[in-house]
């Protein structure tokens, strides 16, 4: 049969049939534990109070444009959203995906600062080796340079800073609160740098995904930027796409750092994978600041505030708040950790295992001593996930975990809903996956 889909990659890949809980079922019939969709399918794959609210909303009212109507479903959500939320965030603006909240959060800080008065403030400080999206602006926001390289010219002028990263980057004798302030310290160095007057926001994950592998902030740091933030009237955007709506263990990641952001943005686990769905959170003073200046903010896009999704969003955050979920994923996080550690901490290479809740990272080293990486030509993490492919384990390993290039790890970000027997499953195949890659590659 002719293949007309433009896939992301030309690999032939397995086609998705059918869900079971925490498994994805090809059309030949195997299964695959889902352990790596990206830190989406945070309630697995046939939840039914998810799918029952999606199926209730269809049959009463598929699509409204944003704007002409609002709908119950979109203002449930943000009411629920809001309910939790760090202090002083009060509004929230739906949207349809992470890259599309990462725009307009970036695009909400700079219109807030002209509204403002202070039309010079137009530059973006983020991290080396984050990300935030594959949209432009969302891409000039991220530090990975495998993906920035080739769209380069197109990238808007936004600096970055090294990451809090604490395997890495920690002296021998330094102790994690003394690093964590000295990695914050060089957004001071930056602003100064680049002009008080002219930087609007500074951007980052609470504890970096994809392209460093589950690496949460040194003790002190987030309060530590808080404070820099506050001193320069700069905008702190924390990106929780992946790394908030419970994954951590608390709804937003930011929680265990004791930190408001003033605009937050979230996808992936808000909607479970059921719908594509993401938000825009800020707070009450730059929404008063858009709405009692201009009226509006010059942004919007056709699907935003979807009803169906909106329905989605709203049954997934009942099951994460309402039905305990989120004491379930510390517990589990806690046991997922230990078991990962036992199988594998011991391995010459196996450098680090870090993370929080059910968002952990194993990175992989060719001499655990002096942490030098694998050359990048052996190609460990694509090896790594065919392999654990092919045992049944969706699993999101990475190369570049250092500059884009060097360095590899694997990105563990399990349903919340798991059984400790399918942990133990989990951590089996996955070890048995690297280690076939790294006899190999000895």
């Amino acid at each position: 049969m002719a293949n007309h889909v433009f896939h992301r990659a030309p690999a032939l890949m397995p086609e998705a049939a059918s869900g079971d809980g925490c498994y994805l079922i090809d059309s030949t019939g195997k299964r695959y534990f889902d352990a790596g969709g990206a830190a989406v399918s945070c309630l697995g794959h046939s939840d039914t109070h998810v799918t029952n609210a999606i199926k209730a909303q269809l049959d009463a009212v598929a699509f409204a444009h944003s704007g002409f109507f609002t709908s119950a479903p979109a203002e449930a959500l943000a009411d629920k959203l809001i309910e939790h939320a760090p202090e002083g965030i009060e509004r929230v603006y739906l949207v349809s995906g992470g890259s599309e909240a990462v725009e307009a959060a970036i695009k909400l800080a700079r219109q807030y600062f002209v509204e403002k008065g202070e039309p010079e403030r137009g530059h973006v400080i983020a991290r080396k080796q984050s990300y935030h999206g594959n949209t432009l602006g969302a891409l000039s926001a991220g530090g990975n340079e495998w993906r920035r390289e080739q769209f380069a010219p197109l990238l808007l002028n936004m600096t970055h800073i090294s990451p809090c990263y604490e395997y890495r980057l920690r002296g021998e004798a330094e102790s994690a609160e003394a690093y964590g302030l000295r990695a914050a310290d060089e957004l001071e160095t930056e602003i100064l740098r680049v002009g008080a007057g002219r930087v609007m926001a500074f951007v980052a994950e609470p504890v970096v995904g994809a392209t460093l592998g589950a690496v949460p902030a040194a003790v002190g740091y987030f309060a530590r930027i808080r404070e820099i933030c506050d001193c320069y009237g700069v905008l702190l955007i924390l990106d929780e796409v992946m790394c908030g709506m419970g994954r951590t263990g608390t709804l937003f990641a930011c929680e265990q750092e004791g930190v408001r952001p003033d605009i937050l943005t979230i996808a992936k686990g808000l909607g479970a994978g059921y719908q594509p769905i993401g938000a825009m959170l800020c707070s009450g003073e730059i929404y008063r600041t858009i709405t009692e200046g201009s009226g509006f903010f010059q942004h919007g896009h056709t699907y935003m505030g979807h009803p169906v999704a909106a329905a989605c969003g709203l049954a997934v955050l009942e099951r994460i708040v309402d039905d305990g979920l989120l004491a379930r994923v510390r517990a589990l996080g806690e046991y997922m950790e230990k078991a990962l550690v036992s199988a594998l901490a011991q391995h010459p290479n196996v450098g680090d295992i870090r993370g929080r809740g059910l968002f952990l990272g194993v990175e992989l080293v060719a001499d655990r001593a002096c942490k030098a990486t694998f050359d990048p030509a052996l190609k460990i993490a694509p090896k790594i996930k065919k392999a654990a492919l092919e045992r049944g384990l969706m699993c999101y390993p990475m190369q570049g975990t250092i500059d884009g290039r060097h360095g590899d790890h694997v990105l563990l970000a399990p349903p919340f809903i798991m059984s400790e027997a399918q942990v133990d499953e989990m951590v089996d195949m996955l070890k048995a996956s690297i280690l076939d890659v790294l006899a190999e590659a000895q």
